[in-house]
Order: structure tokens, then C-alpha cells, then sequence
């Protein structure tokens, strides 16, 4: 299948491209900076910004899903995740595209905020409130819109390595624990979700 990757050059969208080849899919990878990425037959490599509709509709156009893997170390005021969210809901209806679009967000966006550790809240609290503030936002406009969307909610992202020890939780529950979980496992979940998708139109956590 062909999957386009928006924020393709580090993190989830890095590690995304490199297993969606191992698995052999083509990828079209978005990213301001794709230096970090593989040079591979079946990848397509755009130098872009993900909030250009211009770059967009040419990364997801023919996609058969679209992963929104964009992040910001910017811990002041952002629009970035919003602004994201209204160019990708703009393209997407020019296009009449109808592929599954799985969006990362974060666990504390949304109505999750209530269900965090007092470790996390006070994590967010401290440094990501702002981004976690609008990736709300985007959170809003993407359940609104006419997408084929999915929302997954990491709970903290580390390095470490792919398995398949890690839990999918849809749905909000009292006492839930939300805790770390690799980047690499996110990635794999995202590329299962492509392949056979569970979990549309749901909102999910990832945690260990």
C-alpha cells in the first residue's frame, strides 16, 4: 500500500518510514527536513511543511492512508497542530480523499486530561500545556470534519525498541494507567492500523 507520512523526518514519522519499507509499502514522506531518512526504491522523499496545502495535497494525494506524525520542541504558544488540522481538512476535501487519516496527538489532549497520573498532568502542566492546548484544538477539528479519521493518544514517548507488549485502549476509564511507550511501537501501531483498521473513528491510547 502506499502511505503518505506527514512529519516524516524524526521521532514517529522516522521511525514509521523505516518500518512501513521493512514491510514493504511505498511511502511518501513529508517533512521540513528529510536528510534523516533512507534513501529506498519505494520512498519518496518531499522537502515541505506540513501546514502548505501546496505539500500537502502532493504528499497524501493517491495515499491509501495518511499518518500525521508532526511534533514541535516550541513549549510557547502554537498553532502548529491546529493549523495543521484545517489544511489537511481543506485538501482532503479539494482531493475527495477517503483514506484513513491516523493523527497523533498526545495522552492529556481532549477529555483525556481528566484521566492523567499526577506525575503527567504535572509534566504537561510544566512544559507542554501550550502544545498540548492546541493539539486539543486539532483533536476538535479533525472529530468534526468529513475525514476517515482515528486520534492515538501515546502516553510518554521514549526510544526504546518495537515489541508487541504494548496496550490499545479506546475509550476513557477511571483509574486508567497511562505510561510510557516507544516510539517504535507507536509507529508499529500505526502501520497494523493501516494495514486492517480497528479502530476509526475512536480515540486511542498507547502505553505499555
Amino acid at each position: 500500500m502506499n502511505i503518505a507520512i506527514i512529519g516524516a523526518g524524526a521521532g514517529i514519522g522516522l521511525q514509521s518510514v523505516i518500518q512501513a519499507l521493512q514491510k514493504g509499502h511505498t511511502v511518501t514522506a513529508l517533512s521540513r527536513n528529510t536528510d534523516q531518512l533512507p534513501n529506498h526504491p519505494q520512498l519518496i522523499k518531499i522537502n515541505g511543511s506540513a501546514t502548505s496545502a501546496v505539500d500537502l495535497k502532493k504528499a497524501i494525494q493517491g495515499a491509501d492512508a495518511v499518518f500525521i506524525t508532526v511534533g514541535t520542541k516550541n513549549k510557547k504558544a502554537t498553532t502548529l497542530f491546529s493549523d495543521i488540522a484545517q489544511v489537511l481538512i481543506k485538501v482532503s476535501c479539494d482531493l475527495d480523499f477517503s483514506s484513513p487519516v491516523l493523527v497523533i496527538t498526545g495522552f492529556g489532549a481532549g477529555e483525556s486530561k481528566g484521566y492523567l497520573s499526577f506525575f503527567m498532568r504535572t509534566v504537561i502542566s510544566l512544559f507542554l500545556k501550550e502544545q498540548y492546548i492546541n493539539k486539543t484544538i486539532m483533536e476538535e477539528l479533525i472529530a468534526k470534519s468529513t475525514l476517515k479519521w482515528e486520534i492515538i493518544r501515546p502516553g510518554m514517548l521514549t526510544n526504546g525498541g518495537a515489541s508487541s507488549s504494548y496496550k490499545v485502549l479506546s475509550g476513557l476509564q477511571k483509574g486508567m494507567k497511562i505510561g510510557k511507550v516507544s516510539r517504535a511501537d507507536v509507529a508499529r501501531f500505526l502501520i497494523a492500523e493501516a494495514e486492517d483498521p480497528q479502530h476509526l473513528y475512536q480515540y486511542v491510547a498507547l502505553t505499555y
